[in-house]
């Protein structure tokens, strides 16, 4: 069987715009997993907010992600593309973040050009670290990496500080450097879409943030322009938010579930969705 690495890097050169939904858990991955998907974006974003309950602004750490990429890779068989920020420090800390997120199951990392501590692609108030930082967070992390087919996905955020073409220089460079994929965050029309892909010689990421500054064009679209892959990082959490609002809402208004109760997925359903059926083989097998 092929290993996740090699997996993903087969899905990213494809260039079929390949959906990656976002989990920021092994609940949501095992989700991604059963519903077809091919790979599972794992969104720092989304740890974030539901573990820390807190905004995307560089609160997380790297042991934090470790440990949520260790249960991840337990949970399901896919590749994990992971969200590595700005690789947690300078590029000895991208050595010893790659290491630790290899170790812990990623089959990808993704690593921004972004000041420490980053925000969101789409906030306002970002900066970017120089050119030639960027490139030696990129060579410590191909250098780094046991495994030849771990990709090193390099983000840059120049779009909204520099412009569109600065953003693709910096790319190109980033590519120079080994970068395996680059990923121009946060472009704001089609055509700017459509330039980034036409630049640049590596596969490429899209992003697509319900409510963010990047046009949605659907995956047709985005795999007639050529993209890698696009991300849906935090549907899946979108969605929960507002499911669980609405149902809690109607729990403290109304005292009872039964208004709400088509709302909630079953409790065999809830089983199914963590394997139950496999623990339960577990205990029947190893019986005493």
């Amino acid at each position: 069987m092929a290993r996740p690495t090699t997996i993903l890097k087969t899905i990213l050169n494809r260039r079929e715009a390949t959906i990656f939904a976002g989990a920021a858990n092994g609940l949501f991955g095992r989700i991604i997993e059963d519903l077809g998907y091919e790979a599972v974006y794992v969104t720092g974003a989304g740890i974030a907010n539901m573990y820390l309950g807190a905004p995307d602004i560089g609160l997380t750490t790297l042991t934090e992600i470790a440990n949520h990429v260790s249960a991840m890779a337990d949970a399901v068989a896919l590749p994990l593309l992971v969200d590595a920020d700005t690789g947690f420090g300078n590029p000895v800390n991208v050595v010893r973040t790659v290491k630790v997120l290899e170790r812990a199951g990623a089959a990808g990392l993704q690593i921004e050009d972004q000041v420490f501590p980053k925000k969101c692609g789409h906030f306002e108030g970002k900066d970017i670290v120089p050119l030639e930082d960027m490139i030696s967070k990129v060579k410590a992390a191909v250098d780094t990496r046991r495994d030849g087919d771990l990709q090193i996905v390099a983000r840059t955020d120049a779009r909204a500080i520099l412009g569109l073409q600065a953003a693709i220089d910096r790319a190109g460079a980033m590519i120079e450097a080994g970068a395996d994929v680059t990923f121009v965050e946060a472009p704001t029309s089609a055509e700017e879409l459509a330039q980034i892909v036409r630049s640049l010689s590596a596969p490429q990421v899209a992003n697509m943030v319900f409510g963010g500054l990047t046009p949605e064009l659907g995956q047709q679209t985005l795999a007639e322009l050529g993209f890698g892959c696009v991300l849906y990082a935090n549907a899946a959490l979108q969605a929960a938010l507002k499911a669980s609002s609405d149902v809690l809402a109607a729990l403290k208004r109304e005292g009872s579930l039964a208004s709400v109760a088509d709302q909630l997925a079953s409790f065999d359903v809830r089983q199914q969705a963590v394997d139950k059926p496999r623990y339960d083989e577990f205990e029947r097998r190893y019986r005493v």
